[in-house]
């Protein structure tokens, strides 16, 4: 009994002294009770943007089917905004990881937090767990419908000639519509204007006002006035040609190389027990596996999903690392 007493306070006394400490280190001690049993509640995933955009829709796809290979549980869905992604980021990046709070993890608070502002009160690519990328959704270069330069290879040798000819929208300091031109501008030897907006569509409207010449949202966002006419696709981000836009070029036509896309995957706070992580990995393949699902993305997000294991989404967010940092510094873009 004395012994038992003894157990007691000192288990007591380590949750009074540091609880979250503690309560981690009992998670990563029994790492396959917690795995077997997850879910056995509802799980919050944490969405850092708002409601409505691309990551939002996908989530809550994902999150409809949820129940059918997780114990009948709900994932429940929680909007985090602010600051590109990382407010949402950083209270995935503080919580247990016991496998209940989850992030729908994106290039800003996952890979480039630090890199766009030092003063980031976390560092992206150590303070959560890879669980797995789910989607990555092409881009394309817009411009407006009466430009007279047809072509990006019209585009760039304009730009050649008269530098900071075209002003190009974006839909934020870091978005992927922002990184992706000043990527264009690098390997193409140009300088463009950045303007950056408050989303993706508005990318698309201020190309048709004319406010800008051209942009690089996803797909998505701008196919409806692509389809008709209000603004004309001149090369889309991926290699591989987007069934959405049959006839339109790749930019990798022109820049023998580049290829980009936005993606979005899960994760979770660091420390998370293997066990727990591919039990998760194992579920969202699942989900991701449906036809309705990967239906879903292609239809309304014109991308496509990925899948795969932990450590193939640890390999990609290391490369989206090694490549978007050092153009970040090059191009001296911060938000601190």
């Amino acid at each position: 009994m004395r012994a038992t007493n003894n157990l007691t306070r000192r288990r007591l006394g380590a949750l009074g002294i540091a609880g979250a400490a503690a309560a981690a280190s009992s998670y990563l001690a029994r790492p396959a009770l917690a795995a077997s049993s997850w879910p056995d509640r509802p799980v919050r995933l944490i969405v850092p943007f708002g409601a409505g955009g691309a990551v939002d829709t996908l989530s809550r796809t994902v999150g409809h089917h949820f129940p059918r290979f997780a114990n009948g549980q709900n994932m429940v869905i929680e909007n985090r905004t602010g600051a590109g992604g990382v407010v949402g980021g950083g209270a995935v990046a503080t919580a247990a990881p016991d496998g209940y709070t989850l992030l729908a993890a994106d290039i800003g608070p996952n890979v480039i937090g630090k890199a766009l502002n030092p003063k980031l009160p976390y560092e992206p690519m150590t303070a959560f767990t890879p669980i797995l990328q789910m989607v990555k959704l092409p881009a394309v270069v817009i411009a407006g419908k009466d430009m007279p330069e047809r072509t990006l290879a019209d585009i760039i040798a304009a730009s050649k000639k008269q530098p900071d000819k075209y002003v190009y929208a974006s839909a934020g300091i870091g978005n992927g519509s922002h990184l992706f031109m000043e990527l264009l501008n690098q390997q193409a030897g140009i300088k463009m204007i950045h303007t950056p907006y408050r989303g993706g569509n508005d990318i698309s409207l201020a190309v048709m006002r004319g406010d800008a010449q051209l942009g690089f949202p996803t797909i998505s966002s701008a196919l409806s006035y692509i389809r008709e006419g209000s603004l004309r696709a001149v090369a889309v981000s991926d290699p591989q040609l987007s069934p959405s836009l049959p006839g339109i070029p790749a930019v990798a036509d022109t820049i023998p190389g580049f290829d980009c896309a936005v993606w979005y995957g899960l994760a979770g706070p660091a420390g998370m027990p293997r066990d727990m992580v591919l039990r998760i990995n194992e579920v969202m393949n699942k989900i991701l596996a449906l036809p309705e699902v990967r239906d879903s993305v292609a239809q309304t997000q014109a991308g496509m999903v990925v899948g795969g294991t932990p450590d193939d989404f640890a390999q990609h967010l290391q490369r989206e690392h090694e490549r978007w940092a050092p153009l970040i510094r090059e191009a001296g873009i911060t938000v601190g």
